[in-house]
């Protein structure tokens, strides 16, 4: 695998970052810092450096299912791996202290990390940057721009932190019951498979750059390619959100049973 400079460094300030955090909190309350998060932070960053270089960053100028592919780590798999292991206290112990003192002391950036983190902003946020990529002109715009194809990725880790913020809810913020991030999954799912089904049932080629004659993977025709896209896409979310949806449920059943240990620390992987 060739992997990107830029992801290589990327992945090494945020893995500095989360050994330093985690081997500070591991020190004081080791239950807050187990090996299980280590293990979901490095798949997160696996994740990043799969997604962002060859094979599959260069499958991807000639396929779009490598291309969805892409598209659904960064703005699905990454995010929701890598706040499952930063939930909790590690949250306040990985975010180095001078950007947790700057916005607490600028109003105008709490201002706006509240209001990004809402619900329904967030939700906004994450569907329109999923609606507009896939716009066909703007999608092909993408692939003919180098600095336009890193604002897109760049865009989709961001807005999907957003979104899985409100599932994972690492802050302990408490903005969603149970049943409300529930719903949230169930909004994310239903987006998703509308740009699914579409790519799904065409029968000509929705975007012209991967509509050119050329090597297609597999040996796939561009319609083939694309179907496959956005197959690629449904069997994602079914899994993806399917998974954190079971989990959630799961929790809800142990909300409402009366057996629960009041006070130790739960092992749910959507708690602390």
């Amino acid at each position: 695998m060739i992997v990107s400079p830029i992801s290589v460094v990327a992945a090494a300030v945020c893995c500095v970052l989360f050994a330093r955090g985690f081997r500070r909190l591991r020190a004081r309350r080791r239950e807050y810092a187990g090996w299980g998060r280590a293990a979901l932070f490095a798949g997160s960053v696996a994740a990043v450096l799969v997604a962002l270089s060859a094979p599959l960053d260069e499958l991807a100028e000639s396929s779009l299912a490598a291309h969805m592919l892409q598209h659904v780590l960064l703005i699905d798999v990454v995010p929701a791996l890598g706040l499952l292991a930063l939930r909790g206290p590690l949250l306040l112990f990985v975010v180095p202290e001078f950007l947790l003192r700057g916005v607490a002391r600028s109003a105008r950036a709490r201002t706006i990390l509240v209001a990004v983190t809402r619900p329904l902003v967030a939700f906004g946020i994450w569907a329109l940057v999923l609606a507009l990529w896939h716009v066909p002109a703007i999608y092909d715009a993408t692939l003919a721009s180098e600095a336009l194809h890193v604002l897109e990725h760049l865009s989709f880790v961001v807005a999907g932190t957003l979104a899985w913020i409100q599932v994972v809810d690492p802050a302990r913020r408490h903005a969603l019951s149970t049943g409300g991030r529930l719903g949230f999954l169930l909004a994310m799912f239903v987006v998703g498979q509308m740009l699914a089904t579409t790519l799904v049932l065409a029968q000509s080629s929705v975007y012209e750059e991967y509509a050119r004659p050329g090597d297609q993977l597999f040996g796939m025709s561009a319609l083939e390619d694309q179907h496959a896209a956005g197959f690629l896409m449904m069997l994602e979310q079914m899994l993806v959100l399917g998974v954190a949806a079971a989990f959630l449920i799961r929790r809800h059943l142990d909300e409402s049973s009366e057996t629960g240990a009041a006070g130790e620390p739960s092992a749910h992987p959507f708690t602390a």
